[in-house]
């Protein structure tokens, strides 16, 4: 088996698009429009396509729908970064939304954060080689 993607309803496309490409660095893979079905599609990740066997979020945005709940059962999603402190600080300086400041999880020394996007998905934000 293979993990292919994880989807997350958004209510503004191109607001979405714009966070995880330009705040977290991600490219825009494919997009799919299917008014049909009145819905729009759009895969993002760090490569160009499943062919680098890396995981993809797919964005969904259902036509005519401003708001969504988002439970209790989702909790976040996570990016490895080789500096928390400096992407929270870039993150900030493009107008997003930090929630956790960086700094050492509780009773641990790896380095997290969170950041929100514009629906208020929560991404935590993992120093590469602080685990510990």
């Amino acid at each position: 088996m293979k993990f292919l993607h994880t989807m997350l309803r958004v209510t503004d496309l191109s607001a979405s698009i714009a966070f995880y490409t330009e705040m977290l660095g991600m490219n825009l893979i494919r997009t799919t429009d299917r008014p049909d079905q009145h819905y729009t599609l759009a895969f993002l990740g760090y490569g160009q396509g499943n062919k680098e066997n890396q995981g993809e979020i797919e964005l969904t945005y259902n036509y005519g729908l401003e708001k969504y709940e988002h439970g209790g059962f989702f909790g976040h999603l996570a990016l490895g970064v080789d500096n928390v402190a400096l992407t929270c600080e870039k993150i900030k300086e493009k107008g997003g939304k930090v929630t956790r400041e960086a700094g050492p999880v509780k009773g641990g020394n790896t380095i997290i954060a969170f950041v929100e996007d514009p629906d208020g998905y929560k991404i935590e934000l993992i120093q590469l080689g602080s685990h510990g």
